[in-house]
């Protein structure tokens, strides 16, 4: 039987081995020259004929539908700003619902005003797609999508704008950017994303054996130990050491909150551990430890504006500050879930029933 499993473990190990090898070699990478620009009409600011070399460009990819897309507006603007006579910048719809008019992509862009003051421009056909999202195998990271274009004409990096953009852009414009450096860092992520995404189907078959799991995850990690803190080998990792060994999970949580691997820190693998572990009996500092996820996950959100579960998020943290015995946290918390909740529309009033109720509980 011992045996049999280790076969198994083989198996999956060489099938995903070779996933993700397919993707992190996709057409186009970091250090490429840029492709083409080509619109159908540009609606905002003089056209961009080309890439012209000496200058910096920055290119983001938008739909008038993406509400980040539209959060991120005001960010780029003010680097526009702030590199103006340095760097150039563009939008570039795309992903648009069919049947879109032009009429109502430019009436959009009109209404953000000063909030996308930067060149704007809507695709031909699906070229910039084809040519930049799929060709640089961006296509399952969605919009917005950044890439910056340095002097010479290859991309120098792609990512959110909201995430690390302002870093990057000053390095390239001061010429300190180490274009080899990105390039191995990019490779990398995306291998270890792969291998971490993964681990969803080696683990999924022993949510219920944890003693398993925790056998599987060792072994995956023997194999490459940048996993440890991945977002979805963490919450395996999590969930089961909850259900084995509380104390354990809490000293792993701690880590994985504060460890960055080709994403952010896993916040949301502690609180989907919490949710899914079946125990309402778990010690204080379990609790405690959610609570804290959840405030780093809204202290990241890049544009918390448009979260529109951030009232309830902090219900929820008020919850559990109560189980760890943290009383005036708990307060704290359920007053922000009130005093938010006037801002967002979805939020109904049984909702914000409940949510007194919960304060007057925690204040008894």
């Amino acid at each position: 039987m011992k045996r049999n499993f280790q076969l198994l473990l083989v198996s999956y190990i060489m099938v995903f081995s070779a996933y993700s090898q397919n993707r992190i070699t996709p057409a186009l990478n970091i250090g490429s020259a840029a492709p083409a620009l080509k619109v159908r009409e540009w609606i905002k600011d003089n056209p961009i004929q080309d890439f012209e070399r000496g200058k910096i460009y920055v290119v983001d990819f938008w739909a008038t539908w993406c509400k980040p897309c539209l959060a991120a507006a005001p960010h780029l603007s003010a680097l526009a700003g702030k590199y103006k006579g340095k760097v150039i910048f563009c939008d570039i719809d795309v992903k648009e619902r069919k049947n879109t008019p032009t009429s109502k992509i430019k009436a959009s862009v009109q209404s953000m005003g000063d909030r996308m003051n930067f060149h704007v421009a809507i695709e031909d056909s699906n070229y910039m797609e084809k040519d930049w999202l799929d060709a640089f195998g961006e296509q399952d990271y969605g919009i917005p999508r950044t890439f910056v274009v340095n002097a010479t004409g290859k991309i120098a990096w792609i990512g959110h704008p909201a995430f690390g953009l302002d870093t990057v852009l000053e390095k390239i414009v001061n010429n300190n950017w180490d274009i080899k450096k990105a390039l191995t860092k990019r490779n990398f992520d995306r291998h270890l994303e792969a291998l971490d995404d993964s681990t969803m189907r080696k683990l999924n078959p022993y949510v219920h054996k944890p003693d398993s799991a925790l056998i599987v995850i060792k072994s995956i990690i023997n194999d490459e130990p940048e996993l440890k803190y991945a977002p979805q080998l963490g919450y395996y990792t999590f969930l089961a050491l909850l259900k084995t060994n509380p104390q354990k999970a809490y000293e792993f949580g701690k880590k994985l909150i504060v460890t960055t691997t080709y994403t952010e820190p896993a916040y949301e693998a502690i609180i989907n551990g919490l949710k899914y572990s079946g125990n309402s009996n778990l010690p204080a500092e379990i609790y405690q430890l959610c609570a804290e996820a959840r405030q780093e996950q809204i202290n990241h959100y890049p544009y918390p504006e448009i979260v529109e579960s951030i009232p309830s998020e902090y219900n929820e943290m008020a919850e559990w500050y109560w189980r760890a015995n943290d009383k005036p946290k708990a307060i704290e918390a359920e007053e922000k879930a009130i005093k938010l909740s006037k801002n967002y529309s979805n939020i109904s009033e049984s909702d914000l029933a409940s949510f007194k109720h919960s304060l007057r509980r925690y204040k008894m």
